[in-house]
């Protein structure tokens, strides 16, 4: 038996919380109305220029995953059957000591990873994506352990292709 004041604060609660976040503005992102009709993307595999081997295979599969996570975008292997055509390298990764203790041995430190990309539409005209949303850093904890360290920048270099990939995405969702 379901108790009916339950079924109803529920319910109100749910409307109240509806009508909460549509006066705060929010709302769902549709990328195929939002962009026009949906486009296809083929992504060449980025020259990698990093000291950091295979990492700009890790940035290209990374912009593959969130392309095919959200879905605006259809991809393609073939560049002459795709709208646009990405492709570009990475740049080399620059890392540096961020924080310090008392004894000035660092407990941080900070990798800074750009991108150089271009997309190349249909109709054969090329633009250059905006540099300010191929930059990103992210800081890890170093450790007296070489492999802690290692695995520490590793993950750290992982968020930071994550994030690229997801300002690719937007970039080329919104047109550019």
């Amino acid at each position: 038996m379901v108790y009916l004041p339950a079924v109803r604060s529920v319910s109100t609660l749910l409307l109240i919380a509806t009508l909460a976040l549509a006066g705060c503005g929010y709302e769902l992102i549709r990328y195929r109305s939002a962009g026009g009709e949906l486009r296809t993307v083929a992504v060449r595999p980025l020259r990698n220029d990093a000291m950091d081997p295979g990492y700009g295979r890790e940035v290209t599969d990374a912009i593959l995953r969130e392309i095919l996570r959200r879905g605006a975008l259809r991809i393609v292997r073939d560049p002459a059957d795709a709208d646009l055509v990405l492709s570009g390298r990475v740049k080399p990764i620059q890392t540096r000591a961020s924080s310090f203790d008392s004894i000035v041995l660092a407990l941080e430190y900070e990798v800074f990873v750009g991108l150089e990309l271009t997309v190349v539409q249909r109709d054969g005209e090329e633009r250059a994506l905006p540099a300010s949303t191929l930059r990103a850093s992210e800081r890890y904890t170093t450790s007296a352990d070489v492999e802690a360290l290692r695995k520490n920048r590793e993950e750290a270099l992982r968020r930071v292709a994550t994030l690229l990939a997801s300002r690719v995405h937007d970039t080329l969702s919104e047109g550019f």
